[in-house]
């Protein structure tokens, strides 16, 4: 009976440890995701882009040159782009000031994101994409097609960023911004602050 007793004891530790030790490999291999690249045409191609913001007026992304550029694609049918919505805006409450920048692209329905915004309002400018917005993520480096995605642009244009959701989580967020808005030029993935 004891020995029966040791037995299912280990198993049960021996699937534990299995676990524990999938979930860390798994875990692993998601935060060395590669950076994915982005051309300069890309680049370029977002601030030519000119979107309606919630009221229907017309944005040009060139009005944000000079600042530190967060791009947030989004949906309002996507839990983790709502989840991540509120740290942004507090972000961007906090860091306006250094020039950073958060815009908000909905690929999404003007109505969706308009009945979002009143129930959910935020500090940074949403824009509504039709399919095109869906081209313009995949050409900024979103090879998943995956919401949400965003990329970090530095004030001169350049990529400082450009991770997803999962190999990025929003705790990382605070740091980002601290540092593009100091001016430094790396950005590290995996610095555990929270939002």
């Amino acid at each position: 009976m004891r020995n029966s007793k040791l037995l299912v004891v280990g198993l049960v530790g021996a699937m534990i440890a299995l676990a524990a030790g999938v979930y860390i490999g798994m875990g692993a291999r998601i935060e060395r995701t590669p950076e994915p690249s982005i051309s300069n045409e890309a680049i370029a191609r977002l601030f030519a882009t000119h979107l309606n913001d919630s009221e229907g007026k017309k944005q040009t992304f060139t009005q944000w040159q000079g600042k530190t550029l967060i791009v947030n694609f989004w949906a309002t049918w996507c839990p983790p782009c709502r989840e991540e919505m509120p740290s942004f805006s507090r972000l961007q409450k906090k860091y306006a000031a250094n020039g950073v920048q958060f815009v908000g692209i909905a690929i999404d329905t003007a109505e969706n994101v308009i009945s979002f915004s009143k129930h959910y309002p935020v500090s940074y400018p949403l824009l509504i994409a039709d399919p095109e917005g869906a081209e313009l993520t995949r050409h900024l480096g979103n090879s998943r097609m995956a919401l949400p995605y965003t990329v970090v642009l530095s004030s001169n244009g350049r990529r400082f960023y450009s991770p997803d959701w999962v190999a990025f989580p929003s705790r990382n967020w605070r740091p980002c911004c601290k540092k593009c808005s100091s001016g430094k030029k790396q950005l590290q993935q995996s610095i555990p602050i929270e939002v």
